[in-house]
């Protein structure tokens, strides 16, 4: 192998192989630019889903969501400090599911002081080695914090870096950003009814060589509720849409900038139902068009 290829596939050997799905398609994979790794393009967010706290019930049903993205071929998971419980639900989540050498571990620093202690009590509760890719949450305070990050990528404590944005919040930073400094991931919120990142973010984490993570995919289920009162459309059949929420996830991942789409649930049938929309058919420039046209009427 030449060292040019061997440096390239490094990352994703240190990773561990991805889970293989027990039954069905394997889902579509897409390529970190920064490394060549490749990823399932529909991961797993946590945001208010597994905020569950102490409740055993609750905290049991987000690992059986755990066990079926993994057996479904899932490997990214999100999360923040920001996020209440869910770092120490995922904790518990990946040691009963036997699956942490698999997981993809996407986390955030989100203070304005110790980032290093912040970064090393999530860690804890996440109970993995370190993590796969650590972003400054919605900007607050990154110049502090980008460049721990960076430092701490240069030391092997962290395999890539990002930072993050929600709801079109500071898009004239985030683009300062991704055209300033290095980063391997941003993260921002694309739907079928929120687009503007289309304009220039986009393109530019294209030209840049930077994966997006595409967050809030059915607007923390607002979008899924408008949408399903009305019956999905004949077309839908031409990409393998069995249900609104793969229509939605399909227009995400079928755009050819984004890496990976992070739906959150606290359902495991609808885990495997977003994750098949990773796999099968995905629409074309003309249909996306229509796709985002018709939810706009709707």
């Amino acid at each position: 192998m030449r060292r040019r290829h061997l440096l390239t596939a490094l990352p994703a050997l240190a990773a561990g192989p991805p889970a293989r799905p027990a039954g069905g398609p394997r889902p579509l994979l897409r390529r970190i630019p920064s490394s060549g790794e490749e990823i399932p393009a529909v991961g797993l967010g946590t945001w208010i889903t597994f905020n569950v706290g102490n409740d055993p019930p609750a905290r049991a049903r987000c690992a059986q969501v755990m066990r079926q993205f993994f057996a479904a071929g899932g490997r990214l998971i999100d999360s923040s400090p920001m996020y209440g419980s869910a770092q120490g639900v995922i904790g518990e989540g990946l040691q009963g599911a036997g699956a942490g050498a698999g997981v993809f571990a996407a986390d955030k620093v989100w203070t304005s002081s110790n980032g290093a202690a912040q970064i090393e009590a999530s860690r804890r509760l996440w109970r993995v080695p370190r993590f796969d890719l650590l972003q400054v949450h919605n900007l607050l305070a990154w110049e502090e914090q980008l460049p721990l990050l960076q430092r701490m990528k240069a030391e092997g404590r962290v395999r890539y870096v990002g930072i993050t944005t929600s709801e079109g919040r500071r898009h004239r930073e985030v683009e300062q950003i991704m055209r300033s400094q290095r980063i391997d991931f941003v993260q921002f919120t694309y739907n079928l009814l929120d687009r503007e990142v289309e304009q220039r973010l986009l393109p530019l984490a294209q030209d840049r060589g930077i994966a997006v993570l595409a967050n809030r995919p059915f607007r923390e289920g607002d979008l899924l509720r408008q949408l399903q009162r009305h019956p999905l459309p004949p077309w839908a059949r031409e990409i393998g849409a069995a249900t609104w929420a793969q229509l939605a996830l399909k227009f995400i991942v079928s755009h050819p900038a984004v890496t990976c789409a992070i739906p959150a649930t606290s359902r495991a049938d609808h885990v495997r139902e977003n994750l098949a929309a990773a796999a099968g058919p995905l629409p074309d420039a003309a249909l996306r068009q229509r796709m985002a046209a018709h939810a706009e009427r709707l």
